[in-house]
């Protein structure tokens, strides 16, 4: 196994643009999950299992040295930041009065846009969106680190990687 590829020794050209190519419409399809299901319980859950799917397909074509550069922030970061914005949009409603996590409509005219509503379980969904995402990085960060400490093993006995 070189360089940690989980598919094999040799580079795949065709499964690396494929893989560049569906990234992207990966995650608007995980975007567009998350606010068609901001009105119905599970948007944020499915869209952030969807979004983790785009990392799995990235470390899948570019083994170890794609994980490094996968993602800008630690999944700690999108685990906290997402676990306190959904705490948030659950704190919101009792500082309104109302029961944890009672719904709440906010409908506002937007210009160009018309009438647009937003509700309380959109942040919810959110703040579990990110909670998945993040899930999902864990996982891919725990598969590259044994092929990093092999790596790191191999260099430092002078062997080749």
């Amino acid at each position: 196994m070189r360089s940690g590829r989980p598919l094999g020794e040799d580079d795949s050209p065709l499964l690396d643009e494929t893989v560049r190519l569906a990234i992207p419409v990966v995650l608007v399809v995980s975007i567009y999950l998350l606010f068609a299901g901001h009105n119905a319980p599970g948007g944020g859950f499915i869209g952030g299992l969807v979004a983790s799917a785009a990392v799995f397909l990235r470390y899948i074509a570019g083994g170890v040295p794609s994980r490094r550069g996968l993602m800008r922030l630690p999944f700690e970061v999108l685990l906290g930041v997402g676990l306190l914005i959904s705490v948030a949009a659950g704190l919101s409603s009792l500082l309104l009065g109302d029961a944890f996590l009672e719904a709440w409509l906010v409908d506002l005219d937007v210009a160009m846009l018309g009438r647009v509503k937003f509700t309380a379980s959109l942040p919810f969904d959110l703040g579990v969106y990110l909670v998945v995402l993040g899930l999902g990085v864990a996982i891919v960060d725990s598969l590259g680190r044994e092929a990093d400490d092999d790596s790191d093993t191999a260099v430092e006995s002078g062997e080749a990687p």
